[in-house]
């Protein structure tokens, strides 16, 4: 692959227009970036579920901050793999001259890594898929092709962001979220539909996939326009673009330190647990002297995850620029963070296991996935058969809860299944659960 294609400025939607950028405060990525904050569905992840349930008195993460911060360390390993690609190649910015903006691109694409993912979680995907793999959804099988199947078998919140960024939905303007189509690319962690998540050239993401049947041509559209390579073996997978590796970083490096920070705060681990896990990433000697300077708690962990942070930053943008050529060619089948200082990826590993142990199956967070299966099921359950048969007075009230955006004229089986996943995907945490209660009767609207 070749960093002249895979660096566009060309929009979705938009490809008929002369790219010239006349926007004096702001270059054509970084538009994109703020195409994304000022949205609706950017700004309905401050009541999505990262881990924790959303805070009462204390503050813990949600998918909005984390997918801020995410963008924050993005941008980073992007610039950093930009100076030093420079210092070896002076003259890049006329060779490449979108290459300086590998860090809005990257930092863009890390705002946009969430916005597919349903409420609850995680649990959210698998109370979907669940729906369809062993719950009423299951009839629905021999409505749908092969293909539709297997999206509807393995709920994919990447894939959802990219049908909500690139889909016209009822009513809405052509064009999406009209990205560049390098933004659009950097998103797709698994360039592939779902038939084909399970086989083999995906490396670590088997059953994952990139892409709901409906937008297999403009994911196509843009992975030919930017280059992307085929897999040899499998021509309707492709190899992924390079900086999809920075967005899954900057990711792997949020959630991995974040998580702990969380953690701390809400007593599931102690300092000495966080100091023991951090300090090891900090890389600083001197860093055990301005800890004893430091009496707050919650500060302490503050330092500690920012010089763990930055320690990761520093490894996985050197991995990524040592590992460049392996990855334009297509080879590289691995993240970044597997391949950072092997003390280092041992104290990741660490990491993990306690954050599974203690974090992962913490009681508040094990009863909000609980929650979330319930809730989702029970949304599917109500508006599915309603939606696809809509004859009785009960469909035809239910059907009318759901916006118009939603709704759209085709009418197979899948057509009508993927409006109503649209519209539960798309509720926040306290929609969901408030929508639940009462289409269930546990609860009745109030006229304020």
């Amino acid at each position: 692959m070749d960093w002249k294609k895979l660096l566009s400025a060309k929009r979705w939607g938009y490809e008929h227009r002369e790219i010239k950028n006349e926007d004096m405060a702001r270059s054509e990525f970084q538009r994109d970036y703020d195409r994304l904050i000022f949205s609706s569905p950017f700004r309905r992840l401050q009541n999505k579920t990262q881990v924790f349930p959303l805070p009462g008195s204390v503050f813990v993460h949600n998918r909005l901050t984390h997918s801020l911060e995410v963008a924050s360390v993005g941008r980073s390993l992007g610039r950093i793999f930009y100076t030093k690609y420079k210092e070896d190649y002076p003259e890049v910015d006329r060779e490449f001259p979108y290459l300086q903006e590998i860090g809005n691109i990257v930092s863009s694409a890390c705002l946009a890594h969430d916005l597919g993912n349903p409420a609850f979680g995680h649990s959210g995907e698998a109370a979907i898929s669940f729906y369809f793999s062993n719950g009423d959804g299951l009839r629905y099988q021999n409505e749908v092709s092969e293909q539709e199947w297997h999206d509807l078998l393995h709920f994919e919140g990447n894939a959802n962001a990219l049908r909500i960024l690139t889909h016209q939905f009822n009513g809405k303007e052509s064009g999406g979220f009209g990205l560049t189509y390098s933004t659009l690319a950097a998103i797709v962690k698994y360039p592939c539909a779902a038939i084909d998540g399970n086989k083999k050239g995906l490396g670590l993401h088997r059953k994952k996939y990139g892409y709901f049947q409906p937008e297999k041509t403009s994911f196509v559209k843009v992975a030919e326009a930017l280059g992307m390579m085929n897999d040899a073996d499998l021509p309707d997978v492709y190899k992924r673009h390079p900086l999809v590796y920075l967005v899954e970083a900057a990711d792997d490096i949020c959630y991995n330190i974040i998580d702990i920070e969380d953690a701390h705060r809400l007593s599931i681990l102690s300092y000495q647990e966080v100091e023991e896990l951090l300090i090891p990433l900090t890389q600083d000697t001197q860093i055990e002297k301005r800890l004893e300077a430091i009496r707050d708690l919650d500060s302490k962990v503050s330092l500690l995850r920012a010089k763990a942070i930055s320690t990761l930053i520093q490894q996985c943008s050197t991995v990524f620029f040592e590992k460049e050529k392996v990855i334009l060619n297509g080879k590289f089948e691995s993240s970044l963070i597997d391949h950072i200082n092997p003390q280092l990826r041992e104290v990741m590993e660490r990491i993990e296991k306690i954050s599974i142990a203690k974090i992962y199956n913490a009681q508040s967070v094990v009863q909000i996935e609980v929650a979330g299966y319930k809730v989702m099921s029970g949304l599917l359950e109500e508006f599915v058969p309603a939606y696809i048969h809509n004859t009785s007075a009960y469909d035809k009230k239910l059907v009318a809860l759901i916006p118009n955006q939603y709704k759209y004229p085709e009418n197979t089986t899948y057509d009508k299944i993927r409006s109503v996943l649209d519209f539960v995907s798309s509720m926040t945490d306290l929609y969901a659960v408030e929508l639940f209660r009462k289409i269930k009767g546990i609860s009745f609207p109030s006229l304020d």
